[in-house]
């Protein structure tokens, strides 16, 4: 049985670990500056979004919801993947940046994963607007409510970046529970942030049916420095 698991481990993640091991073997400049980053600035904003002077700059920053205008929510998006949510703790979120966003940093290089955190990002922040839409009453659709809901912050990011490093590095059955797992909380708890993650599986989901039809195979490639 360990033979078996050792094998399968190596068919599904070897690829990847090879990747990341060379690119952290790779001497001179700190491997992650976005990463770090990204770390620095969602804990300084969790920091201050909870002192009495902090809150309302933070909001008025990096807050999206629905019910605010299309043009204010889509300057406040980029600050929004680094403002944790009030009421789950921050080191899990702090912990989930540093683990998916650093090996994507590593994997895909700097700019992809700019990118690709902030297309899924933004696939969760415009969904939200159709949900509240199209109302309460379909599968897709979202209470009037959820429009004055503060959007996931930076999970929704971790979600398409998480997928999208898995289908890059051919780990299927990984990313296939990330997929699942997506669902079934949305299953579970069929609120706005279980939604919007949806949608960020949805919009990582095309952009790899896109890179594949524009004839660039998933294979392992090493990180771009």
């Amino acid at each position: 049985m360990t033979g078996a698991a050792g094998s399968w481990a190596r068919r599904e993640w070897g690829p990847l670990y090879g990747v990341v091991r060379a690119r952290l073997r790779t001497r001179g400049r700190p491997p992650v500056p976005l990463t770090l980053t990204a770390v620095g600035l969602t804990a300084a904003f969790q920091y201050v979004q909870n002192q009495p002077w902090g809150y309302p700059l933070v909001q008025q920053i990096g807050a999206v919801r629905a019910a605010d205008p299309l043009w204010l929510g889509l300057a406040r998006t980029p600050l929004s993947l680094y403002v944790p949510a009030l009421d789950l703790p921050v080191w899990g979120a702090l912990a989930q940046v540093l683990l998916v966003l650093g090996v994507a940093e590593l994997s895909l290089g700097r700019r992809r994963t700019l990118l690709l955190a902030y297309a899924a990002t933004l696939a969760g922040t415009l969904y939200a607007r159709v949900g509240v839409a199209l109302g309460p009453a379909g599968p897709l659709g979202l209470p009037a409510s959820d429009a004055h809901v503060v959007d996931t912050g930076p999970s929704a990011a971790v979600v398409g970046l998480a997928l999208y490093v898995c289908w890059r590095h051919r780990a299927r059955w990984t990313g296939a529970l990330v997929a699942v797992a997506m669902a079934a909380e949305c299953a579970l708890e069929p609120n706005l942030a279980g939604k919007e993650h949806l949608a960020a599986v949805a919009a990582t989901l095309a952009l790899c049916g896109a890179t594949a039809l524009r004839g660039r195979a998933p294979a392992p490639a090493a990180a771009p420095g």
